[in-house]
């Protein structure tokens, strides 16, 4: 699956780089090659064996530019990561909400620098632990 990766430069001769579907998975790498091995090892490092589900990602590059996360600093790349290596899997759905609740969550991610998925799996995530 293609997810969205906002990269910095690091110093001279580094890059740094942060998942907004995936809000603790940060990485570095000295080249652009290995910050995208980097990303897939950090994936599997957080996901595999894990119960927790993985987040959809984010493909609409108006919702990404619209996120603090983008500073306008950095570049928006998409990294294949394969979700094959991993035993956690997300499926993506369709639901309906009321535009004014679907406002109040954009805005709830936002502030917590996480795309509209993130969030939202956050959310029923947090119910389910709750019942």
């Amino acid at each position: 699956m293609e997810y969205p990766l906002y990269v910095h430069r690091d110093g001279d001769t580094g890059f740094r780089a942060s998942f907004p579907d995936l809000p603790r998975a940060d990485v570095r790498g000295n080249s652009l090659g290995e910050l995208k091995r980097n990303a897939q090892e950090m994936v599997e490092l957080m996901y595999d064996r894990s119960e927790q589900l993985i987040p959809a990602p984010t493909c609409s590059t108006s919702e990404l530019h619209a996120l603090d996360v983008d500073d306008g600093e950095g570049i928006w790349m998409f990294i294949d990561i394969n979700l094959a290596r991993v035993t956690s899997k997300a499926v993506g759905i369709q639901l309906s909400l009321l535009e004014s609740l679907l406002q109040r969550v954009d805005v709830a991610a936002k502030e917590r620098h996480m795309t509209r998925s993130a969030f939202i799996t956050l959310a029923a995530v947090h119910e389910l632990e709750n019942r």
